[in-house]
């Protein structure tokens, strides 16, 4: 949630929560745009309820099976800092397929948790491995349900071949569209019914 709704939720001002953020009282997430926001978790801990046991999770993605090498990478490296951090984690989610393919059953699987208030964070080593298009959407998605993406910005774990391999997706798409159009348009050409209407 933005810092004014957290404030009108708190009945504080906003220069009260972004003084509580720099003691470090109640320290606001951040996107990658670097605009604070906060969670329910964080309001829950403002007004003083515990909060139920949350899992944190690794999210550790790349498009195809050759890239295996790189998915654990992907998540030795997010293990290394979860660690140095002193975080347990509760679950390793690796997934295999494209970034911009919104049927991936163990991403839609982790949502549905997000969604029914069980994950606390999301540990990503760069957005894309999220999500290729529209990461703040799903990050403020998240965030709604008390959830955080925690995206630790390891550029050398977003392999460029996948961008590659994401516009020939794209290309794909439109191309099977097009063809579609065509077929739909010789068959309108060849409906001697509809010619019979537009006399």
């Amino acid at each position: 949630m933005k810092p004014k709704e957290l404030a009108e939720r708190l009945g504080v001002s906003v220069k009260t929560l972004q003084k509580w953020d720099r003691q470090g009282k109640l320290p606001a997430k951040r996107t990658v745009t670097n605009r604070r926001y906060y969670t329910e978790t964080d309001y829950l801990k403002a007004i003083g309820k515990p909060t139920a046991n949350r899992q944190n999770v690794i999210y550790a993605r790349v498009s195809t099976a050759a890239q295996k090498d790189d998915l654990q990478d992907q998540v030795e490296f997010l293990r290394q800092y979860v660690n140095a951090k002193g975080i347990i984690v509760d679950q390793v989610i690796t997934d295999i397929g494209s970034g911009m393919n919104y049927k991936r059953k163990k991403w839609n699987r982790l949502l549905d948790e997000v969604m029914q208030s069980e994950i606390n964070q999301i540990y990503i080593a760069y957005p894309d491995r999220f999500i290729r298009f529209g990461f703040d959407w799903f990050q403020q998605l998240c965030a709604k349900f008390g959830t955080e993406i925690v995206v630790v910005n390891n550029e050398q774990l977003s392999p460029e071949a996948e961008v590659v391999q994401d516009l020939i997706s794209i290309i794909q798409v439109f191309s099977s569209r097009v063809s579609e159009l065509r077929k739909y348009k010789k068959k309108v050409s060849d409906d001697h019914d509809l010619d019979h209407l537009q006399n």
